[in-house]
């Protein structure tokens, strides 16, 4: 049941916030500022397709590892710290960045750059002041050792993160 509901998530919310939106801001004509990459323009297509990428693995993550959904009303019921988490508190975020990242620059739309930036700052706002301090009162000590071994947005791959669903060290 999970995965069904992390499937219409993602479809519903996560299709809102990147692709609705973004269409929406496409066709309403504005144009702030002229931006033209030629045919630089197809490399959007990769943050973009890293973007999908990661956050797929990411949901699959919290259907079948957490047993829950990427809204905060049906969290995961285990802590994820498998996969990409493993190396970063937020890569499902970083992931829908990307996709965003990815489609301004495909459609060389600074309007879409500035939507991107400005779903970035929300992601950060509702990290910092509400999932953060609901992980820490859901799952105690393991989570702030996990926030201690992990940081919240950019990788650090050179170091190893090893850690089961409890925030403990695997050898």
């Amino acid at each position: 049941m999970p995965f069904l509901k992390t499937l219409i998530v993602t479809i519903v919310v996560q299709g809102t916030v990147t692709v609705v939106v973004p269409f929406l801001l496409l066709s309403s004509g504005l144009n702030l500022f002229a931006v033209r990459f030629g045919n630089f323009r197809l490399l959007g297509l990769l943050p973009l397709a890293a973007g999908i990428l990661i956050y797929l693995w990411c949901a699959w993550g919290f259907a079948f590892v957490g047993r829950g959904t990427p809204l905060p009303v049906d969290p995961p019921k285990t802590l994820v710290v498998r996969g990409l988490y493993r190396y970063i508190r937020n890569p499902m975020y970083v992931g829908i960045f990307l996709i965003l990242i990815g489609e301004s620059v495909f459609f060389e739309s600074a309007l879409l750059f500035i939507y991107s930036v400005l779903v970035l700052t929300a992601f950060n706002l509702f990290v910092f002041f509400y999932e953060e301090p609901v992980l820490t009162k859901k799952f105690g000590d393991s989570y702030t050792q996990y926030c201690r071994r992990v940081p919240r947005w950019i990788p650090r791959f050179l170091e190893s993160n090893n850690g089961d669903a409890n925030g403990k060290e695997q050898r």
